[in-house]
């Protein structure tokens, strides 16, 4: 509930701070007092657009702040999935800069408006006559039917599966879309999938062809050089080997001689042992040579036919165009297993619906249910009010499409005269029969749900005499289970609050503000006199306003 209201710099307020309480609260006032601004101002604080036309002072930020018992709402949920600290006693506060900049807090944490108006619809319904309109909207009659059907669990369960239900069948969509996508594709894509598949690309193959085409394009020079290396080398005369060999056995006839000449001589034999195996290696090397020219084609083909793979892919090396090989190979296959992919989502979906068809149909068997329980509640409280002929006629028919709240349509109809056609409630009823029966709607919520803290904004104009008391016992009604605050020029209503509080205007040095006071128990007999006859007020008047007071 609305604990307290405090309001700096909004409008023609300065500075205002009043608490409230549970139960039926009374505000009223002339008009042009200022009824409008505190809406105004508590609707800023619940999220409205607001701009610096709400600054007072435009030099000075304007603040709103609302503290709310929310206890018995049942709100821990929501406030973990936004992200938010938990508190029974919550301040939701409202700031709006000279710069035009706004800034939000709930519990002194910054908080977007998306989040603030969420929070809203939790824990304020404000009802001004315009919002009668919402009467002819399907979602609100629906929440009135499932109200009294107690369909809130087999809603919340059927849309966690309609959720599931969307999701699956957008994944449905983009597959079938992939798979149309690819097999526009797929012939293209099987045709190099084939071609790569047949080169049977190797990732280091292009390097030892090139090493190796190298080689033997060079093939003479390679067989002359080795062919000078191994006569430098094993010449009898002048080769290196045969001077090492004469070279050892000279050092060795003195190595025995000193430690310096064997060292010398160790070191001889180990060059020999060293130009002994590099002979043998030039002699491998030299047999080994053999130009072969339809090698050198061979490989010169092979590596044309990669070079060529490289180009058309656009890659640079055998690597790159394994990988165009593997992505290539996951297109076909997706295209050859899409068929099973569609099938198993389909029937994920299938599963999906036929669960949800099953709470879909519980959910309509209870409004059907409850609909005589609503059309005479809503019929008596109606008569109550002064319009005794007024009936609905209220039928659900079945959807073949799966909608947000279940698989059913409303047909929502209204006649208010005897003997009169059923129609829209928008075309048929009066301003102030939409007015009755959104009142009678609220009563019948509040009897059945657990509604927020509801503000009444004249909701009774265009009544008077036997009906506004029975408005006055309705809102009293209602105030059982909730806080009800209501905004009225009926004297009748406004002396059934249990707290009656006066909006008004006052100049200051040239400068009008508005003003909220709570009336004593003497200020409310003067207050609700006034309302009966006037500035004037008169003895009679203020009698029937003590009678109105304790009646």
């Amino acid at each position: 509930m609305l604990a307290q209201l405090t309001i700096n710099n909004y409008a023609l307020i300065n500075q205002l701070s009043i608490d409230f309480s549970s139960g039926l609260s009374i505000i009223t006032g002339e008009t042009g007092a200022g009824k409008s601004i505190l809406l105004g101002a508590l609707g800023l604080v619940l999220g409205n657009r607001a701009d610096l036309s709400s600054l007072k002072d435009t030099t000075t930020k304007c603040i709103v702040e609302a503290k709310v018992m929310i206890e018995n709402y049942n709100l821990q949920d929501f406030f973990e999935s936004v992200d938010l600290d938990y508190e029974h006693e919550t301040l939701i506060r409202r700031e709006i800069l000279p710069s035009g900049k706004s800034r939000a807090f709930v519990n002194d944490t910054p908080v977007t408006l998306t989040v603030l108006n969420k929070l809203r619809t939790k824990l304020i319904d404000v009802h001004s006559q315009h919002q009668t309109m919402e009467l002819s909207d399907a979602n609100f009659q629906f929440s009135i039917l499932d109200a009294l059907a107690k369909n809130q669990a087999r809603i919340a369960s059927y849309k966690r599966g309609f959720t599931q239900l969307s999701k699956l069948k957008k994944e449905l969509s983009v597959l079938e879309t992939q798979q149309k996508d690819a097999n526009q594709q797929y012939d293209y894509n099987l045709h190099l999938f084939k071609e790569l598949e047949e080169a049977k690309v190797k990732e280091d193959e292009q390097t030892f062809l090139e090493e190796k085409l190298e080689k033997l394009n060079n093939i003479e020079e390679i067989k002359a050089s080795l062919s000078e290396s191994l006569e430098i080398t094993v010449n009898e005369e002048i080769g290196v080997q045969n001077l090492l060999n004469t070279l050892e056995n000279r050092l060795s006839k003195i190595a025995s001689f000193s430690k310096d000449y064997n060292d010398i001589s160790t070191r001889i034999t180990s060059v020999k042992i060293e130009i002994d195996d590099i002979v043998a290696e030039l002699e491998k090397a030299n047999e080994n040579v053999d130009f072969n020219p339809n090698e050198a084609e061979e490989i010169n083909d092979r590596l044309q036919l990669l070079y060529n793979l490289q180009k058309k892919h656009l890659v640079s090396s055998n690597k790159e165009l394994l990988v165009v090989f593997n992505n290539l190979s996951e297109k076909v296959a997706q295209v050859e297993s899409a068929d099973e992919v569609i099938k198993e989502k389909q029937d994920e979906i299938n599963v999906v619906s036929e669960k949800l068809d099953k709470v879909a149909a519980l959910i309509s068997k209870a409004r059907n249910s409850a609909i005589p329980k609503l059309t005479k509640q809503l019929q008596v409280l109606l008569t109550d009010l002064g319009m005794a002929n007024a009936r609905f006629s209220i039928k659900i028919l079945p959807s073949e499409n799966y909608l947000a709240n279940g698989k059913d349509d409303l047909e929502f109809l209204f006649s208010a005269n005897k003997g009169g056609h059923f129609g829209e409630l928008k075309k048929v009823a009066s301003g102030g029969e939409l007015s009755r029966i959104m009142l009678s709607v609220k009563k019948v919520l509040s009897d059945n749900i657990q509604l927020p803290t509801i503000i009444f904004d004249e909701i009774d104009t265009g009544v008077s005499g036997e009906v506004s008391n029975k408005i006055a016992a309705i809102m009293q009604q209602m105030s059982a289970n909730m806080q009800v605050i209501a905004i009225t020029h009926l004297p009748q209503i406004a002396a059934k609050g249990i707290n009656h509080y006066k909006v008004y205007k006052k100049e200051i040095k040239g400068i009008t503000t508005s003003n909220l006071k709570l009336l004593t128990a003497e200020e409310r007999v003067v207050e609700i006199a006034e309302m009966l006859s006037g500035k004037d007020i008169s003895e009679s008047a203020l009698t029937h306003a003590k009678e109105l007071l304790n009646s």
